[in-house]
């Protein structure tokens, strides 16, 4: 499978020139132009955004209408996914309908699947201000939206309290170690984790941290490996200390009791509180985070895969360009083609783009002109750990589609006891060699 950048590289080189903060459903398509004028072809003109951060639905709603408030010829509707359907499921079925989105926002990893449907967008002007280049077969296709880093997210607050003075997130390096603290944070008198039970978050992030955590660092090598039925998962180091490392957060789960039942707004909900300490999760999370706790302070620890304090993705947070953007060539007019490259220009180079995408999305731009500074503590902290080079692949970027819910629901199953760690590596081995 072919990538887009998302690699360390692009994330240093941002850190160097852009410091910047971050991490789906009603259906539409393209819906044709009407009298009027504008930039675009002297025609008013109508075009679909796909939206796959649906934490961000309504400020990208709120943007689109500034868009439209300054470019009164060109009308963006915004259309997002359903918690029950991948983005590329969303992006299929809307080509199928025959009604594809003039703009589709969807995982790194998948954006290869429509490049023969996406519009070359390799000369347009913001490709000369990316941090790092975002190739695939030579083209720029894609315009990267996001980058974005997880880990375990804590309450500063509450972690403070436990450890008797400021916590220093380093203090975590093994799985020895995380357990360690969950004790001090239980003694304190608060639930030390609560884990968000989403398919997405256990399958594409939680346990592609296996495929990041390898001692080479080549995450298509591994997977290689394991399509190919060469890599025995169940033999695997970092499978097996990531694993233990689930474990020991099941034992200390605050949903424990009924695991299934902690959703993405719970579990956000609870930290922010300082009802749990810790959940893992990405730096998408603060806008969920600051519905409850909107001067909260919160910081990430990375996820141990051992009990080894040197290996690299015990210190490290999982960061890459994740969200990609592509045009729709095959339904969409020139105008509306030229109405989508307009937005991106907005997004990249007015003063009201560039704050949606920093201060209302909470995202971390790609771009080197876009001087920001963050606000929030959770894109500070992606900064301050890419600055020390503490930063292993952001491995959901490279997987198919349908690996968030097809092993996702295997992770899910782990969780809840209906399956042992044998059975879970079973299961991730025959979908790999099985993919597509």
């Amino acid at each position: 499978m072919r990538k887009l950048s998302s690699t360390t590289a692009l994330i240093m080189l941002l850190i160097l020139t852009v410091i910047v903060s971050a991490c789906g459903g009603n259906s539409g398509g393209n819906s044709g132009e009407s009298s009027g004028s504008n930039d675009s072809g002297g025609k008013s003109v109508k075009i679909t955004f796909l939206n796959s951060k649906s934490e961000i639905q309504q400020q990208l709603a709120d943007a689109a209408k500034q868009f439209t408030a300054a470019n009164p010829g060109i009308e963006v509707e915004v259309i997002t996914t359903s918690q029950s359907q991948s983005p590329v499921e969303k992006a299929t079925s809307l080509y199928s309908a025959g009604t594809p989105a003039t703009l589709a926002m969807l995982d790194a990893g998948d954006i290869a699947k429509f490049k023969d449907k996406a519009a070359d967008l390799s000369s347009e002007k913001w490709v000369k201000d990316l941090a790092q280049p975002n190739e695939l077969d030579g083209k720029t296709i894609a315009f990267p939206f996001a980058i974005e880093g997880y880990g375990f997210i804590y309450n500063k607050a509450v972690v403070d309290k436990a450890a008797g003075g400021k916590f220093d997130p380093a203090t975590v390096n093994s799985t020895s170690s995380l357990e360690d603290l969950f004790k001090k944070i239980e003694t304190s008198g608060s639930a030390p984790l609560i884990i968000g039970s989403m398919d997405w978050s256990l399958g594409n992030h939680f346990l592609a941290l296996t495929y990041a955590a390898q001692p080479e660092g080549d995450v298509n090598k591994y997977l290689e490996s394991l399509k190919s039925g060469e890599a025995k998962l169940a033999d695997n180091a970092a499978f097996k200390g990531l694993m233990d490392t689930f474990d020991v957060m099941k034992k200390y789960n605050k949903g424990k009791n009924d695991p299934m039942a902690v959703t993405y707004e719970q579990s956000s909900a609870a930290v922010a509180k300082g009802e749990a300490a810790i959940t893992f999760n990405g730096n998408w999370l603060i806008t969920e985070m600051q519905k409850s706790n909107p001067t909260g302070e919160f910081g990430f620890i990375p996820v141990p895969v051992s009990n080894n304090a040197s290996d690299k993705a015990n210190t490290s947070l999982a960061i890459g360009a994740t969200k990609q953007v592509f045009i729709d060539k095959e339904k969409s007019s020139e105008q509306q083609q030229a109405a989508a490259k307009k937005f991106l220009d907005w997004l990249v180079y007015d003063q009201a783009g560039q704050d949606f995408l920093v201060n209302k999305a909470n995202v971390i731009p790609a771009f080197k002109n876009i001087t920001l500074q963050p606000t929030n503590s959770l894109a500070k902290a992606i900064v301050e750990y890419n600055n020390a080079g503490k930063s292993i692949p952001f491995a959901g970027n490279d997987v198919p589609g349908d690996h968030w819910k097809v092993l996702g629901a295997s992770m899910q199953k782990y969780l809840v006891d209906k399956s042992d760690r044998a059975a879970l590596a079973a299961e991730v081995e025959d979908y790999w060699k099985n993919v597509k």
